[in-house]
């Protein structure tokens, strides 16, 4: 049993396959994949998606690259399609400081935004921090008990994913982890509470070991788990057994 909490199914790189992508998945013994979105046009993609798919629920929101682009009519969008079934989480969302592809200033007042969507609209958050976890956490802190939700493809310490976890925050990990240069997210895997960790894939990007290079999509989510079940020293299946319980607590409207 397979669950892809984080995979962009809208990316270019599955135009023309994205049926086969899915069968593969569900063959693999796939179970649900959560299509986050970035942008206004990839938000309609996920919403288009998961309507053909019954195995795919999207999360709409501004990534930190695109929080220059955000306005009021995308708000609007976004809370206009969350009581929508299948749209279970606002995002994905945050803050990236290592590419700067938008102000800082403008990043943390989109990322505050939609938090305060996610609260008024009783939804669970997908966190994107990159290079600016201090700032991630003090957003999050100010939101403490409105809002929980995932720390997507979790690339920080132990020490900050600690300080993650006593917000509330679950955990996720993705291929990186399964790099022979991955150094703090061995750590991070092997202490994270079972009853707060997820997997992801964020294809199409960071194909795990042994696929790395090539493009990743939802079926790889199984080595991500491998090897978090090899860290912990427990068996694959039970493993997934605690991802399921997980997902259907974090993200509240995905019918089990």
């Amino acid at each position: 049993m397979l669950i892809d909490t984080h995979a962009h199914l809208d990316d270019e790189a599955y135009e023309g396959n994205l049926n086969e992508v899915i069968e593969n998945f569900k063959k693999e013994g796939g179970k649900l994949i959560i299509n986050p979105s970035y942008d206004r046009t990839s938000a309609e993609k996920a919403l288009m998606i998961s309507r053909e798919f019954e195995v795919v629920y999207a999360a709409l929101g501004i990534h930190p690259h695109d929080a220059q682009m955000a306005d009021e009519e995308f708000y609007d969008f976004i809370i206009q399609n969350s009581d929508y079934e299948k749209v279970v989480a606002v995002g994905e969302i945050g803050l990236d400081y290592y590419y700067d592809n938008s102000p800082r200033v403008i990043q943390r007042e989109v990322f505050k935004r939609q938090m305060e969507i996610a609260v008024k609209k009783e939804l669970p958050v997908i966190i994107h921090s990159r290079d600016a976890h201090l700032d991630t956490y003090n957003i999050l802190e100010s939101f403490k008990g409105k809002v929980r939700g995932v720390m997507h493809s979790y690339s920080g310490s132990w020490e900050m994913a600690k300080r993650y976890l006593d917000l509330g925050y679950y955990i996720s990990l993705s291929g990186p982890l399964t790099f022979k240069n991955s150094r703090k997210l061995p750590e991070v895997a092997a202490n994270t509470p079972l009853d707060r960790i997820l997997v992801e894939t964020d294809s199409p990007y960071l194909t795990p070991v042994p696929y790395r290079g090539r493009t990743n999509n939802p079926s790889y989510v199984r080595y991500v788990a491998e090897k978090i079940a090899d860290i912990k020293e427990i068996t694959f299946e039970k493993l997934m057994e605690h991802v399921e319980i997980n997902t259907f607590e974090v993200f509240e409207k995905i019918k089990r």
